[in-house]
């Protein structure tokens, strides 16, 4: 059953329609990312809000008589919720929303501080409408920001391996950070949003509803988040510490080729890799057809992958790489899933580096900290109105308010909004806003949307393209690291 539209806004907007002022016909806003912990966001999840909320009819009388019934409980008064409003929109427009939204084109990494979508009304009695879809529209912060967060650990997993390991070992890059976070997360909707948002970057994800949403509402022509075999700790501990071997055993056994994951910490990780994988079970390990990667799960992340990496390089031998790092041999791997984030990715490798130690022995699983420890304000996201006109007569609208600094001095707030209506544009190799009418460079928001269609279409082939052409970018000028 499609969710009401007419309840998914703020309490507030529904007041607004009284408190514009007489005489205002057009309202025009514009989505922003207004800094952050990254200095650019890759624009992602605007399609499925259009096709799941918006698109269509987007709501029914029998809607209306819900919201309206609601809200007389919300406010405690009846004179709030304007029922001929909505009722406006069905007969006018069959319920078609009469609003049109640009945006740049999903999958692209844009400069924060940059417009990133615009909405405006089509029908001057619908004014009200505009920002009442704020509340819904605002929600792709969250897509957005975790395909930025994985962009930029894609970025630093570029880099390591630039500097450490062979090229032929670059194709597996697409591996590297697998998402372990459906678990993590708020709701089904997020695993979907949020796991698909990493699947723009990367291939690896134990999220498979991510691959899902993907083909459901962006056509993706196959299954992008993929997997492995792999254990948890109640096959691990089954038959007890003393029987920890015979467990390693059947392991092996079950899955004797391909890809094979194993967590090994259940009681002590340096043991088990030593004395289990490294004597007991390391002939059948070398004689696989496939890769077994261990899986540290407790302990500082930096010194425990040191440690285990010391001991598989002591118990298996490895090679030296083209770069001048060691590398174990094929048939072993680790896997480091227990403290990974935005900040220890980064100090994981370069530690790495540091000793000797190639980039591509290690691959990666990112669980709340990918999916779920974001918000709004991890990249700033707001959406504000610039334009409007008002009995006929247009207004640049902006706020620009002062604020207190922690010494007591007043100065402009970061809050400051842009005025008019806008444009985005590619100008010397980056994109800039500016007035809608002030260059005859090519806007680059695209009509997505208009009275209720969607106009644009991506398909998951296509934001992945963009997203690997910023990635390209990006490395040519030596963005490889997150600011801060």
């Amino acid at each position: 059953m499609k969710t009401n539209l007419l309840l998914l806004a703020d309490a507030y907007k529904y007041s607004h329609h009284k408190l514009y002022y007489p005489g205002t016909t057009t309202i025009y806003s514009y989505l922003e990312s207004r800094g952050g912990l990254f200095d650019n966001t890759v624009f992602y999840g605007l399609q499925y809000y259009l096709k799941e909320y918006l698109q269509g009819p987007a709501f029914t009388k029998e809607d209306i008589d819900e919201a309206e019934e609601l809200m007389r409980g919300v406010f405690g008064r009846s004179d709030v919720f304007k029922r001929s409003n909505f009722e406006y929109i069905l007969k006018q427009h069959g319920g078609h929303l009469p609003v049109k939204i640009k945006a740049v084109a999903e999958g692209t990494s844009v400069p924060v501080h940059q417009a990133l979508m615009t909405i405006e009304n089509t029908d001057p009695a619908c004014f009200w409408l505009t920002n009442f879809l704020e509340t819904l529209l605002m929600q792709v912060w969250y897509p957005s920001t975790v395909a930025t967060l994985s962009f930029e650990m894609k970025k630093i997993v570029e880099k390591y391996f630039e500097l450490t390991s062979d090229d032929d070992a670059r194709s597996a890059i697409n591996f590297v950070l697998n998402d372990f976070g459906f678990r993590g997360v708020s709701s089904v909707e997020s695993a979907g949003l949020g796991g698909s948002a990493h699947l723009v970057n990367f291939m690896g994800s134990d999220t498979v509803y991510a691959s899902r949403f993907a083909q459901k509402y962006y056509n993706a022509k196959q299954v992008y988040g993929m997997s492995v075999p792999a254990t948890e700790h109640s096959i691990m501990t089954l038959l007890g510490q003393a029987g920890e071997n015979e467990v390693f055993g059947h392991v092996l056994e079950a899955y004797p080729e391909g890809i094979l994951s194993c967590v090994s910490d259940s009681y002590n990780i340096f043991n088990a890799v030593e004395n289990l994988w490294g004597e007991m079970f390391r002939d059948q390990i070398l004689n696989r057809k496939g890769a077994l990667v261990i899986r540290p799960d407790s302990g500082d992340p930096i010194q425990t992958l040191l440690k285990v990496f010391d001991i598989l390089f002591d118990k298996f031998g490895f090679t030296i790489n083209s770069k001048g790092y060691r590398m174990l041999p094929p048939q072993v791997r680790v896997i480091q899933g227990d403290g990974v984030d935005h900040e220890s990715i980064p100090a994981i490798y370069e530690t790495l580096k540091s000793k000797g130690i190639a980039a591509a022995n290690l691959v990666l699983g990112m669980g709340g900290a990918l999916l779920q420890k974001v918000n709004r304000d991890t990249q700033k996201f707001a959406l504000k109105c610039s334009y409007a006109e008002v009995n006929g007569k247009p207004v640049h609208v902006k706020k620009a308010p002062m604020e207190m600094n922690a010494e007591g001095e007043m100065i402009p707030s970061f809050k400051t909004s842009k005025a008019g209506k806008l444009k985005l544009v590619m100008e010397e190799g980056t994109f800039k806003t500016m007035a809608l009418d002030a260059s005859h460079l090519p806007d680059q928001l695209e009509t997505v949307f208009e009275n209720g269609s969607l106009t644009r279409e991506h398909t998951f082939e296509q934001v992945r393209e963009r997203a690997e052409h910023s990635l390209a970018n990006a490395l040519k000028k030596n963005q490889a690291l997150p600011i801060n």
